[in-house]
């Protein structure tokens, strides 16, 4: 599947095409449906290709209990229970047909994670193009069998996973009617440290599992995303913001607009810079072939002269003979006069 794509509404994925860049929506709403829809405005204006939604309430990820178990303990969300985080970063069900709605009307595209069977309903009346399995839900192998009955393409995120669970998520999915699948390599922090990244990983990710892949970043900025590009990802997701300044649950790590446009213009031009292998000089350097080294008389010299190392050298520009017959043509007799600064051709000593 690495030389392959996959195609989501319309847009092909893969190696050979420009990276598919997703902005993720997640709790930047703050609660509120006006502020999601300025976001996904937002993301079209930057150049992304989708927007990606977050389907869930907090009943179906979790309980409404006081349990340690249940309390996070240490880093951005220190504190909370988890229904009371998921309570206040979900998007509502009844948000999803405008959000879906707007999107389609600004061509830009849209699709969710979903975190259970409801959400994969729900997000199958509004004719989700795609689905994501979030990486926290890898090992949920009954919801991956469900998204791939939908014959929809999957993108799953692989972070905390290891090589037998990606494995058993993988045969899941491609068990259950699934055809267009990613890998999107990550890393389950938030922020993610620059340090622990593992880019590398995409690449042997594709090379062991045979599938396209890509990077679901929580590193700050985009130095790491547009690296990823250079490694062979062809789907990048940063979770996106109007403003840090928002303080929602997600907005620390999160991309502003001109950010986005940013990540989205470098990583196509990455792509770019790939190119292919070769070793022809390209048409932007033909022009310059001529101020390459060759071989010029220094001194004027006589039919008869012999070539050697007072009046020939090896300088620019490059219309002479190559440097590398130097040596050669030393000791030989011109067979007609020439002067300084006219370049050494096989004419001179008779050599057509």
């Amino acid at each position: 599947m690495t030389d392959t794509f996959i195609t989501i509404d319309g847009r092909r994925i893969g190696t050979n095409c420009k990276p598919y860049v997703v902005a993720e929506l997640s709790a930047n709403h703050n609660g509120q449906i006006d502020k999601a829809l300025a976001i996904i405005t937002a993301a079209k204006q930057a150049g992304a290709d989708a927007i990606k939604l977050q389907t869930y309430t907090p009943d179906t990820l979790t309980l409404d209990c006081d349990k340690a178990d249940f309390r996070i303990n240490g880093g951005l969300w220190h504190g909370l229970k988890l229904y009371d985080l998921y309570e206040q970063a979900h998007t509502p069900y009844e948000w999803h047909k405008k959000l879906f709605d707007h999107a389609n009307k600004l061509g830009i595209t849209c699709f969710s994670s979903p975190f259970d069977e409801s959400a994969v309903d729900l997000l199958e009346d509004l004719n989700a193009p795609a689905y994501k399995i979030a990486s926290f839900e890898a090992v949920d192998l009954a919801l991956i069998k469900y998204v791939a009955q939908t014959g929809k393409p999957l993108i799953i995120s692989t972070g905390m996973a290891n090589q037998k669970e990606i494995q058993e998520a993988m045969d899941t999915a491609l068990s259950n009617g699934c055809s267009e699948l990613i890998l999107l390599h990550c890393i389950s922090a938030y922020p993610a440290p620059i340090a622990e990244s593992n880019l590398r990983t995409i690449q042997d990710m594709s090379t062991r599992f045979s599938v396209l892949t890509g990077l679901s970043d929580h590193t700050l900025g985009t130095t790491v995303a547009i690296a990823a590009v250079a490694l062979g990802a062809c789907f990048i997701e940063k979770h996106f913001t109007l403003s840090r300044d928002d303080a929602g649950p997600d907005s620390q790590f999160s991309l502003e607009p001109s950010e986005l446009k940013y990540l989205c213009d470098a990583s196509c031009d990455a792509w770019l810079a790939l190119g292919s292998a070769g070793y022809d000089y390209k048409e932007s350097e033909k022009n310059n072939t001529i101020f390459r080294r060759s071989l010029y008389f220094s001194q004027d010299a006589k039919k008869g002269d012999v070539i050697n190392h007072s009046n020939v050298r090896s300088i620019r520009p490059g219309y002479g003979l190559a440097p590398k017959h130097y040596q050669s043509i030393l000791g030989k007799s011109l067979v007609r006069d020439v002067e300084r600064g006219n370049p050494v051709s096989w004419q001179d000593i008779g050599m057509l």
